[in-house]
């Protein structure tokens, strides 16, 4: 390592007074230190440079060539290392930054709208991007790194992904206002056994548990339509197709005026909606304010809904 890069900003910074005020007193005041402090300083960055910079006088320090010719260098650095400061502290006060998240289409629709607008009025110097993904995709997207986070709820659990339960998301029955269920309290899983059934196709992660547990309590679905999308299962229900199972998250905002919710018991199932981060990997301070907006936003919601 050579003598010139051990060289700090405090030295250079010293450096730099010196040469603007030409006095070593005016040079302390303005670094906020002792005239033998810059003395020091400046000794310090010639060893290092292994030249003159100053002639000292009785009245003044007078720049070298050399101090000339350093100059322009050394306040290009300072200014650098200013506006990385200046960057990181926009960063740390969110007036700058990014949020890059993935989320599947479903939950995005029923959980971001709310966050995603007050985010914006809250840091609107801060871009928020929405990878809306497919739930197979979901975990690919955060541990290949194209997303800082990922809001869901994964498929399997990875050693290299790490989980944060949101909200603990029970299923629910949706069905039209007029259906004979709508006037259930609590809707059996045995009331499903002959019903038509408007459902996601197999795939995602919701459907894997219903299909489970209509196994386990040897139920056998009457699956009348399948569908990609949770607007489909929506208009489907509300034009009298069939009722469906969804989990309550994706219930928060009201889709379609007809339908109503009753909870799915005995058994009473829940699975958790999640932030999901690459293990070892920390959340940018843009993502932890969204983070903390959207884990607010979903605690009053399932606080309306109790």
């Amino acid at each position: 390592m050579s003598d010139l890069s051990l060289l700090t900003l405090k030295q250079l910074r010293a450096f730099v007074a010196v040469y603007r005020m030409r006095k070593l007193v005016a040079a302390a005041d303005r670094l906020s230190v002792t005239p033998s402090a810059v003395s020091v300083l400046l000794r310090q960055v010639e060893a290092s440079l292994r030249i003159r910079l100053f002639d000292r006088t009785t009245r003044s320090l007078e720049p070298t060539s050399a101090a000339h010719d350093a100059i322009g260098p050394a306040e290009r650095i300072l200014q650098s290392v200013t506006q990385l400061e200046m960057s990181c502290r926009d960063l740390k006060e969110r007036r700058r930054g990014q949020v890059h998240l993935a989320v599947t289409p479903a939950i995005g629709m029923a959980l971001m709208p709310q966050t995603v607008r007050a985010f914006a009025h809250s840091y609107p110097d801060i871009r928020v991007v929405i990878d809306d993904c497919a739930p197979d995709q979901f975990l690919s997207r955060i541990l290949t790194d194209q997303v800082e986070f990922g809001i869901g709820t994964p498929e399997s659990i990875d050693e290299n992904i790490q989980v944060r339960t949101l909200v603990d998301d029970k299923l629910f029955v949706v069905c039209a206002a007029d259906h004979p269920l709508a006037g259930k309290r609590k809707v059996r899983w045995t009331d499903l056994a002959s019903v038509p059934l408007v459902m996601v196709r197999p795939g995602y992660g919701v459907r894997r548990i219903i299909d489970q547990v209509a196994g386990k309590a040897g139920i056998e679905l009457n699956i009348a339509n399948e569908v990609n999308f949770l607007t489909s299962v929506l208009w489907m229900v509300s034009s009298g197709l069939g009722v469906s199972i969804l989990p309550s998250a994706l219930l928060v905002q009201p889709h379609v005026g007809n339908l109503v919710a009753r909870p799915l018991a005995n058994p009473t199932v829940s699975r958790a909606i999640s932030l999901v981060t690459k293990r070892g990997r920390s959340l940018s301070p843009a993502s932890e304010s969204f983070a903390a907006m959207l884990i607010r936003d979903l605690r009053k919601a399932t606080l309306g809904k109790a």
